[in-house]
């Protein structure tokens, strides 16, 4: 992931959490799900963001919340993530 494409996910992520009115910092290692600053509908979102920024073909992923729950994970993971 280039610093572009990160700049761009850590503003989509920003975005979810001021929904949720949470203003807290973001670093990368910060839980977002697992921790409860973001919701199920929030992961839906940020699948559905990574499906049309990224090309993830969520469809190929045995998924698990831990595989997105933060900016540190959410690279790892698009490292080796099916595309379509």
């Amino acid at each position: 992931m280039d610093s572009n494409e990160k700049d761009k996910l850590r503003s989509f992520l920003k975005s979810s959490l001021e929904e949720h009115h949470d203003q807290g910092e973001l670093q990368d290692d910060d839980s977002l799900f697992v921790s409860g600053r973001l919701d199920s509908l929030a992961m839906t979102n940020l699948v559905v963001y990574l499906e049309q920024e990224f090309g993830v073909n969520f469809a190929d992923v045995a998924f698990e919340v831990d595989l997105i729950d933060s900016i540190q994970e959410i690279e790892s993971f698009l490292q080796d993530a099916p595309t379509v």
